[in-house]
């Protein structure tokens, strides 16, 4: 995929419930197919799922379960993990699922992959966070490895094929992208060393971003590296008819999305500062607690597509700018009203998007 100044455009499937209480996750995913199933009418591009446990922060244990079930509920829409946190993962296995989604999902696979974050999570499965970064690595060359389809074995640090094996069903390779999902230049230039381009986030500033697309960019031209796919921005998007009311509707309903993140993630412990090769975390996820104050929130909500629909065209333009050909749209957060959600998700699908394609503009089918 060259990356021109066209874009496509993804959501994310997310399993939030929205503001009418509920104790019910039969009701989180109902409203998630739905919300599926709308994108995919309004023509976007891909669903991305994510990967959390034991809270009721997007609850979504199995990113590739889901995917298969959105698979055959919207036939043709591509689908990405935002992302699959592998050192969970036997990574044989993982491979054959992902082999498997290849040839249920019939548009393309973007999985994102990480190391994840979230000491709770980590206890959980007994895994040393301090192993993270290394069994992302290993499990990522297992993977590509199996994917290749020919017959492998494979005795590492972390993990032994007892025997030699060759993964059926066969992969449909030219359908499968990877990502690794990143938080620093440091994580970047570890992404280009396993050949993977990065997914970013606009919880980060643009000159953040910026700095940590050059990190990327500056390790890849060093190997010559030139993976394919896009290069994605995931980001939060609120439209209404005015600056004004986009942000104060945004504004209430992510502070307390940040108080629900960082209750997940206990950013109050500050677990990293003490965990090798996640005291960069620190300072990130030590912020959570002070955005769950909705009067702290402007500089966040400055780099988020939250506005009407002009200055969400014009910020939509300074990513492109910076080089970024697949946005991904946060429109459903826990919390946030189901009104709020779809007509954000069908504005940004008629007013905004189809000045960015070169093709068929989003619209409803």
């Amino acid at each position: 995929m060259s990356h021109d100044r066209t874009l496509t455009f993804g959501f994310t499937a997310a399993a939030a419930a929205d503001d009418v209480p509920t104790r019910r996750d039969a009701d989180r995913y109902a409203r998630m197919v739905r919300e599926c199933r709308l994108g995919h009418s309004l023509g976007y591009d891909c669903a991305w799922v994510l990967e959390h446990h034991f809270t009721d922060y997007f609850p979504t244990p199995s990113p590739l379960l889901v995917m298969a079930h959105l698979a055959a509920a919207c036939p043709g829409l591509s689908l990405g993990s935002s992302v699959i946190v592998v050192p969970w993962y036997s990574p044989l296995r993982l491979a054959e699922e992902i082999a498997m989604m290849s040839h249920f999902c019939t548009g393309e696979l973007h999985l994102a992959v990480g190391r994840g974050t979230a000491k709770l999570e980590y206890d959980a499965y007994d895994i040393d966070m301090t192993s993270a970064r290394s069994r992302l690595g290993e499990a990522m060359q297992v993977i590509r490895t199996a994917l290749e389809g020919e017959p492998f074995d494979h005795d590492g640090e972390h993990y032994r094929i007892g025997r030699t094996v060759r993964l059926r069903p066969e992969p449909v390779r030219d359908r499968i992208y990877f990502y690794g999902a990143v938080g620093s230049r440091e994580s970047a230039a570890g992404n280009a060393d396993m050949g993977l381009p990065v997914l970013l986030n606009t919880q980060f500033p643009p000159q953040a971003l910026q700095s940590i697309i050059d990190a990327w960019q500056e390790r890849a031209d060093g190997l010559g590296l030139d993976p394919g796919g896009y290069r994605p921005l995931s980001t939060n998007c609120v439209i209404a008819d005015s600056d004004d009311e986009a942000r104060e509707g945004a504004r209430h309903y992510l502070a307390a999305f940040f108080a629900l993140q960082a209750d997940h993630y206990e950013a109050d412990a500050d677990h990293w500062k003490d965990i090798e090769g996640y005291r960069q975390f620190s300072r990130s996820f030590g912020m959570l607690r002070t955005l769950s104050d909705p009067a702290n929130l402007d500089p966040f909500l400055d780099n988020q597509l939250i506005g009407s629909p002009r200055t969400v065209s014009g910020r939509l333009e300074q990513y492109r700018d910076m080089g970024f050909d697949h946005v991904i749209m946060n429109f459903a957060r826990e919390g946030w009203p189901a009104a709020m959600r779809e007509t954000s998700m069908r504005r940004f699908a008629t007013e905004v998007a189809p000045a960015f394609r070169t093709g068929p503009g989003l619209a409803v089918r």
